[in-house]
């Protein structure tokens, strides 16, 4: 049922894709072929592909447990503050904090999650600023003056 499901929402969007890509105004002087065409083949095998799984879906797969979904909103969560604090807080507390965070989701041992959240945010730092010469600040700007 699910492949059936998906199939028939790829189909949708796929019919919507090639709707769009008609309004695609032509210019003065075009090739032969058109900027229309690529979408057009775009859309088509989106189609195709959605009717292969509306009439052949695979045996209905086992999903994983309601937990495992709350897991990954959790570690959804997580990268969303990780990517709104990275600019205010700098480079090596928040990503500390996120793969420390992520690490205890993983497996819950306090230790190895702190210690993978401090290596992590201190190695990925070195090499992100020294070795690839980008311009992170690993602290708040506000903190080096």
């Amino acid at each position: 049922m699910s492949d059936r499901i998906f199939g028939t929402l790829t189909i949708v969007v796929a019919l919507a894709y090639i709707a769009s890509a008609s309004q695609i105004k032509l210019p003065f002087l075009v090739d032969p072929l058109g900027p229309r065409w690529f979408p057009y083949i775009i859309g088509a095998v989106a189609v195709l592909a959605g009717l292969a799984m509306v009439l052949r879906p695979d045996d209905e797969p086992e999903w994983p447990a309601l937990m495992a979904f709350g897991n990954i909103g959790l570690a959804c969560l997580v990268l969303i503050a990780y990517a709104l604090t990275l600019r205010p807080l700098g480079f090596l507390m928040p990503t500390a904090l996120a793969a420390g965070l992520l690490s205890y989701q993983i497996e819950q041992r306090k230790l190895q999650a702190i210690l993978t959240g401090v290596g992590l945010s201190g190695g990925l730092f070195i090499i992100f600023k020294f070795a690839l010469g980008l311009g992170l600040y690993g602290v708040p700007k506000g903190w080096l003056n």
